[in-house]
């Protein structure tokens, strides 16, 4: 299917040809006429499948040019470098269009937003929950005119804790509208958020026509210590021609920003890092300049990179199996595209098993468990939370309880008083007086 079959008008088309795509991928073919029809939609695809242009379409396609002030189109997403990236593919589609598209996000200066937000008005506002909420209680943000809701990996948004702001950005949209959300696994929590805020959705899953599973090279370390895997990585790395565009998987951003000293100490002008401790700036210039090849390797946490699309990805590295395995194949899934081959390493110390053996799990038969590479240094050094935590000793007896009696002390043989007879006793002893 090409995208003339879809009826997509002649500017999209150009636009389309511009950035030299020629035809639609499997979910933006099965989600296009069900958008265009005007019913909800529930996406469900991976990072890198086109689940962005599959709801940009059919938007972009139906949007008439208007001259009211409000946003028509309202695209809600997990972090500030996915709102940037779906706001610069808006702007591909619409290159030949006169829509006023805008994006807002956190760490920017909220009032230089509302200006912009407000002087020259808006047909498709992008951004994050927090911030799109702030600028609408000020009043200069109305959503009387949406027609048009996105919620864009909404598992992310969820699992970060933005719930509240997305239930009190429901209650000021208005009821008459069509909603649309895209997420890599349909949780618990998802469903039940669908179920509360979508009128009979249609549920429209694509997977990749190979998977990663099936495409990607997958190599395993037993490494004893977090010091022990950047000596394995300061080893592997020296090759650039071998590695020639990295992606690494840190577990936390302090053992981010401790693998990014040392890495590029090792490798100066080859390293970049990206997570939510950095600035809006250093992170918008870390994914821009690794993505023009200033530097071949990025380091990253889950939060930051999730939803964002790196192309020619040679090699994924996982410092750690994830909490959740799902991640594993997520992660693993940005390289291999394109008909290309792709690699993953994935690097396992003996605290970290129980996690392993649920990756290993779902991760299928290309797997393999190597030794390590000769010239590798085995540290000793651990950090602080991979050090063992002592069990407490109680140094105080506890009292003996033998023999110990009631609970209250008996009296003194002084101190005990005799039973007199009572009142009758008495009287005996007044009439003998």
């Amino acid at each position: 299917m090409n995208f003339d079959e879809l009826r997509i008008s002649k500017q999209l088309v150009n636009a389309l040809e511009d950035i030299d795509i020629v035809e639609p991928t499997p979910i933006q073919e099965k989600c296009f006429p069900r958008i265009a029809a005007g019913v909800d939609v529930i996406g469900v695809a991976q990072t890198g499948t086109g689940k962005t242009f599959a709801y940009l379409l059919p938007i972009l396609n139906s949007l008439e040019f208007s001259t009211q002030k409000n946003p028509r189109v309202l695209v809600l997403v997990p972090t500030r470098e996915l709102a940037v990236q779906v706001r610069d593919e808006a702007e591909k589609l619409a290159k030949y269009k006169s829509f006023r598209i805008k994006c807002v996000y956190g760490g920017a200066n909220i009032n230089t937003q509302k200006d912009n937000i407000y002087s020259d008005g808006c047909d498709i506002l992008i951004g994050t929950p927090g911030r799109i909420y702030d600028i609408a209680v000020t009043g200069v943000l109305r959503f009387a005119s949406v027609k048009k809701l996105v919620i864009d990996e909404v598992d992310e948004m969820l699992s970060l804790g933005f719930r509240p702001q997305l239930e009190q950005i429901f209650e000021m949209l208005p009821q008459k509208r069509q909603s649309m959300m895209f997420s890599s696994t349909l949780t618990d929590e998802v469903n039940a958020f669908i179920h509360k805020h979508f009128r009979s959705p249609e549920t429209i899953e694509v997977t990749r026509r190979c998977t990663p599973i099936e495409k990607i090279e997958q190599r395993v370390y037993m490494l004893p210590n977090f010091n022990t895997k950047v000596n394995f990585l300061t080893t592997v790395l020296s090759d650039a021609g071998e590695y020639p565009k990295v992606l690494i998987f840190a577990e936390s951003k302090r053992q981010a920003d401790m693998l990014f000293d040392r890495l590029d100490a090792r490798f100066p002008e080859r390293v970049g890092v990206t997570h939510s401790n950095k600035s809006q700036n250093y992170r918008f210039n870390a994914v821009k300049r690794f993505e023009e090849g200033v530097f071949n390797i990025l380091i990253a946490t889950d939060v930051v990179a999730r939803g964002i699309d790196f192309t020619d990805i040679s090699h994924v590295i996982n410092m750690s199996p994830p909490e959740n395995p799902i991640d594993y194949i997520h992660r693993i899934g940005r390289t291999g595209r394109a008909d290309k081959d792709g690699v993953s390493l994935l690097m396992v110390a003996p605290y970290e098993e129980e996690r392993y053996a649920a990756v290993r799990a779902i991760a299928g038969e290309n797997v393999a468990e190597l030794e390590l590479p000769e010239g590798v240094e085995v540290s000793n050094l651990l950090l602080e939370e991979e050090k063992p935590v002592a069990a407490h000793k109680i140094y105080l007896k506890a009292p003996s309880l033998k023999n110990s009696g009631g609970a209250f002390h008996e009296r003194s043989a002084k101190r005990q008083k005799t039973n007199s007879g009572g009142l009758k006793d008495k009287a005996k002893r007044k009439r003998k007086k």
